[in-house]
């Protein structure tokens, strides 16, 4: 005990020791300390100013303009690289002839393309797809079950199902496509390509116009979505009208500064003077859940643009996966380009307005209010400006309004009575274009059409045309609705749509003659306009909220039906004359059989008992008895009747329903030998060739 307790006396001096609760209290300083410079730390790095682009931001919420998901944006992809090249050669006039062609790539020829070497898998289990020993068992119990139900319905008649697909790929098991779309428009000047597909958010059609895009996205998010999915650049052939180069550019985008990042960009030979642009971009896709999308969306686009001709190819290493179908061009007729106007007073906000204030060339507000708005003529500005107040005058530079005078001639624009503005700047299909295209793609039994005159929302005017079809090859039953904007087919989001809440919920189609369950009835509304009122960027489906259109979308059905009603009815009415006409056709041989056997009856009487008969009966008799009329003579006699009184019905029901001219007889001209000088008159319905 001595020992140790000179140690501890010994050792004393050296390090005098805490007490336990002083001990304790130091350490909880410390981490006191320490948590409180991390939540410092942490507070100034969220007072940090942090900024995206507008690359960034869309790659971060793809969902917003389409891309979804692998098949959603293979889907999307396809989709605006067509509408691209239908504005382009729209532009200038040109029938636009666009390929597309989708090419299924495997995941080792994708990996040998980026220099990847394939390796096998070590530890199976690792893998989402991996099929445990039970799961297994229990899936080919599922199979064999499935196949035993299927054999049994096929022996009773019963229809076959599909068999469902054995393993489903997993989640690293990405499917891989080229997508290719060439078209025979524009071009690209050679000096903006990288700007005009590697920057977000810049395009040439902005400005107020009916156009297919809006948001300058299009190409670009199929370039950052190739960057996110599989790392590749695009690459783009383009060549403008008279060109004897073609431009060719290698690029991706840095998504941090939205600015292209160029590869390759040079000139090449223009051999064969084509002139439009090809572009070419490689995505991480799925063919398989969205294949009828994209070729409804195919045919849809064919219904409305019935001028343009498309050649759609899906091209794969499984031989029986490959697809090639041709929409081909069934018109030269094209709608008119659509014209850029300027804006309706009562449909600007301030910011709208100090802009056309900047961007002006007119000096004097008097200037500024006719030619930066339309229906504001001289006259009107005057009036307008004496109406602002005495701060306000004609000659007053426009560019020193202050913001409360701005503030007082934008609640002018919102109260002043200002006449609609027209719709000569847009550009419908037409109802020929409507017409040819749904007896084109669909061949139904009867359609009409019916094209609206412009209307107004928000100061915007739009155009609502209407197409309705009955019968037709691969129609459902019910109701099968197209549904396009500015003449883009929309596929998604149909439910909430205005046009499908008209079609289901508005129109009574049993008082038009018309089964809604049981017919095959096709109902195809288009509506275009300088602004279309989406419902997101995605450009999905338009709101059943604006008065204005779903008013007009109710109409132009109706005048639809209406047409069909009456010839329905028709056709109804014809098909009761030729019932009835068949029916007395029936009785024919009968009734000339029993005319035969009462008058022979007559003729072989005594002429004792006979009555006495007029002359003209007696000539009967004769010819009975000497065998000159028989039961043919009347059989061919009541069928004349029959056939002359089916005529008089048919030309007095004609009558009535205002067509004056009797029913026709085809006439067929021979063609002439020989070769001779004629001029062709041509219209969008006929061409009319005068031989002299």
């Amino acid at each position: 005990m001595d020992s140790s307790g000179d140690e501890a006396a010994g050792a004393a001096p050296e390090t005098k020791k805490k007490p336990p609760a002083a001990a304790a209290k130091g350490k909880a300083a410390g981490k006191g300390k320490a948590a409180g410079a991390k939540a410092s730390a942490s507070a100034k790095e969220s007072s940090l100013l942090k900024q995206k682009s507008p690359a960034e931001f869309f790659a971060e919420n793809k969902n917003i303009a389409g891309f979804d998901n692998p098949g959603k944006s293979l889907y999307t992809t396809m989709r605006e690289l067509v509408e691209n090249a239908l504005d382009s050669a729209e532009s200038i006039s040109e029938l636009p002839d666009i390929e597309i062609t989708i090419e299924e790539i495997t995941k080792s020829k994708f990996n040998t393309m980026i220099g990847l070497v394939d390796r096998e898998r070590v530890d199976e289990a690792l893998y989402d797809d991996f099929e445990s020993e039970k799961a297994r068992e229990k899936r080919l119990a599922k199979e064999a079950r499935f196949q035993e139900t299927q054999a049994k319905n096929a022996a009773l008649g019963k229809k076959v199902k599909e068999a469902p697909s054995a393993r489903g790929k997993g989640r690293g098991e990405a499917a891989f496509f080229k997508v290719t779309c060439k078209d025979n428009g524009r071009g690209m000047p050679h000096d903006d390509i990288p700007n005009m597909l590697g920057r977000v958010l810049s395009g040439t059609k902005y400005g107020l116009r009916q156009t297919r895009g809006k948001f300058g996205l299009g190409a670009k998010m199929a370039l950052i979505w190739s960057k996110m999915s599989t790392g590749l650049p695009i690459e783009i052939n383009s060549s403008m009208k008279g060109q004897n180069y073609v431009s060719f550019c290698r690029l991706d985008i840095d998504i941090h500064k939205n600015v292209p990042h160029v590869h390759l960009h040079e000139k090449r030979e223009n051999k064969t003077h084509w002139h439009g642009a090809e572009i070419q971009v490689i995505i991480e896709g799925n063919w398989t859940t969205h294949r009828s999308k994209i070729l409804h969306y195919m045919r849809q686009m064919a219904v409305i643009t019935p001028y343009a001709q498309f050649l759609f190819r899906f091209l794969s290493d499984a031989a029986d996966k490959n697809l090639t179908i041709k929409f081909a061009r069934r018109t030269d007729v094209m709608p008119p380009v659509p014209l850029q106007t300027k804006h309706h007073p009562s449909a600007v906000d301030l910011l709208l307005i100090k802009r056309l204030i900047v961007e002006t060339t007119k000096q004097n507000l008097l200037q500024f209010l006719q030619h930066e708005f339309v229906n504001i003529s001289k006259s009107h500005a005057e009036r307008l400006i004496g109406e602002m107040g005495p701060d306000f005058s004609p000659k007053m530079t426009v560019k020193s309004l202050t913001p409360q005078q701005l503030v007082r001639i934008h609640q002018l624009f919102r109260q002043a009575k200002f006449d609609d503005p027209s719709g000569n700047c847009l550009s419908p299909a037409g109802e020929y274009n409507l017409r040819l295209g749904i007896i084109k793609e669909l061949h139904p039994d009867m359609v009409a059409t019916h094209a609206s005159s412009p209307q107004v929302f928000e100061g915007h005017p739009f155009i609502v045309e209407a197409g309705i079809s009955i019968g037709g090859k691969d129609v459902k039953q019910g109701l099968n609705i197209f549904r396009f904007a500015n003449r883009i087919p929309l596929l998604f989001e149909q439910g909430a749509d205005v046009i499908t809440r008209t079609a289901l919920k508005r129109i009574n189609w049993s008082s038009y003659k018309i089964n809604q369950q049981q017919d095959k009835i096709g109902v195809f509304v288009s509506i275009v306009s300088t602004k279309i009122p989406f419902k997101g960027t995605g450009k999905e489906y338009i709101g059943d909220d604006i008065t204005e259109i779903s008013s007009a979308v109710k109409s132009a059905l109706k005048q639809c039906c209406l047409q069909l009603k009456s010839k329905i009815v028709k056709k109804l009415q014809a098909r009761e004359r030729q019932d009835r006409k068949k029916n007395l056709n029936r009785y024919i041989p009968d009734v000339a059989r029993a005319i035969m056997e009462t008058l022979v009856e007559i003729a072989d009487e005594s002429p004792p008992k006979r009555p006495r008969y007029d002359k003209e009966d007696e000539e009967l008799l004769e010819k009975i008895n000497s065998e000159e009329v028989t039961e043919m003579t009347f059989k061919d006699c009541l069928t004349q009747h029959v056939e002359q009184v089916d005529y008089e019905m048919a030309l007095d029901y004609a009558m009535q329903s205002g067509v004056s001219e009797e029913p026709r007889e085809a006439i067929y001209l021979n063609s002439l030998e020989g070769s001779y000088k004629f001029v062709d008159f041509q219209s969008p319905v006929f061409v009319f060739r005068f031989i002299p």
